[in-house]
């Protein structure tokens, strides 16, 4: 068994509307393509996102014109933001950084040889024999993933510390001239933020007085002949989105088997389910999950409510609406499920429990 003792998310810069990032954002993707810049701002409209975080002020987006200048950005703006979600979550929980024993840091919209993990030894003050996991090709499951493998490791550890700590500047893949309807989607579904939690091994002292849910089990699924449906194309100009307009009718066709025997290997069903915590990847692929699994129709409102505040944030998104499912509170003792979905086509799911004393 592990805990979730504290859950932190980190936005970069103030909010902006999405119709302002349409107006400004548009001219650099559909350029003289009145057709194409038309259907961009519907699919923006109806992306069911209100506002996003950017890494860079909207304008600056025109300077960015290839791979490297990305990169760079990612890696001078990202390992801020990983910094200060990591710090957040560390002061949430009560837990100095010299008493972590392992991170596992995953992001899927920048690369860097040391990775940023590497670089938060010293800005957190981590010990030097900290443990680390660096990890790139999750997607947007990688936050669930984060947190069944840190899970895994402490269930072999049962006294450590464990820090997750997902990053994701998806405005930094924007295409510029890509037209392609995916990459138009992507242009209005992602935003930019990072995550961290901090969890614990049953036998350290803060297993018992924290407030947050119980890892009690996790599953891995990839389904066979997806692998076009999601993921990124990597070339010249940088990472180039791979999003099938297919991809809800593989959850709606997969999900429910699998997460019914993740229940039902612990006696659960899903209407003993209190809370779902699952990754805001867009409104079709919401509605999906919720069709799959037969939701009342407020079981994804903190899905829902973290896509129209700050988008899809690929990695960081589940921890994002696990703080706002930890805030809002849960009945003690209750089960619930974290669940996202990523390249593979994956799913990644989390059964949770939450604490008497939450």
């Amino acid at each position: 068994m592990s805990r979730v003792v504290a859950v932190a998310p980190a936005l970069p810069g103030p909010p902006h509307a999405q119709d302002v990032i349409s107006d400004v954002i548009a001219p650099l993707v559909t350029g003289t393509d009145t057709r194409a810049g038309q259907l961009m701002r519907r699919l923006h409209r109806n992306s069911g996102v209100r506002t996003r975080h950017l890494a860079l002020a909207p304008e600056r987006y025109a300077e960015v014109r290839d791979f490297g200048q990305a990169n760079d950005l990612y890696l001078a703006v990202g390992t801020d933001l990983a910094a200060r979600a990591a710090r957040d979550a560390l002061d949430r929980a009560g837990i100095a950084p010299e008493d972590v024993d392992l991170i596992l840091f995953t992001s899927v919209t920048g690369i860097g040889a040391p990775s940023v993990d590497a670089a938060l030894v010293d800005r957190l003050g981590l010990r030097r024999d900290v443990k680390r996991f660096p990890s790139f090709g999750w997607g947007c499951a990688g936050g669930a993933a984060g947190l069944a493998r840190v899970h895994d490791y402490l269930v072999g550890h049962p006294h450590d510390v464990a820090l997750l700590v997902c990053l994701e500047l998806c405005s930094l893949t924007l295409q510029h001239g890509g037209t392609d309807p995916a990459d138009l989607v992507a242009s209005g579904l992602f935003g930019d933020g990072a995550g961290a939690a901090v969890l614990v091994g049953r036998d350290h002292p803060a297993a018992a007085a924290a407030p947050g849910p119980e890892v009690v089990a996790t599953r891995s699924r990839l389904y066979p002949g997806t692998d076009a449906d999601l993921g990124w194309r990597i070339g010249a100009s940088g990472f180039r989105i791979v999003l099938s307009a297919g991809l809800p009718d593989v959850v709606r066709g997969e999900l429910a088997g699998d997460v019914e025997g993740l229940l039902e290997a612990h006696g659960l069903k899903t209407g003993d389910v209190t809370r779902w915590v699952v990754h805001a990847g867009g409104p079709r692929i919401l509605d999906a999950v919720e069709q799959a699994l037969a939701l009342p129709a407020d079981a994804l409102a903190a899905s829902r409510a973290s896509l129209a505040a700050v988008g899809n944030l690929s990695s960081a998104s589940v921890l994002d609406v696990l703080d706002r499912t930890l805030r809002a509170g849960a009945p003690g003792g209750s089960p619930g499920v974290l669940l996202a979905f990523g390249p593979g086509v994956s799913v990644e799911m989390v059964l949770l429990r939450w604490s008497t004393a939450g």
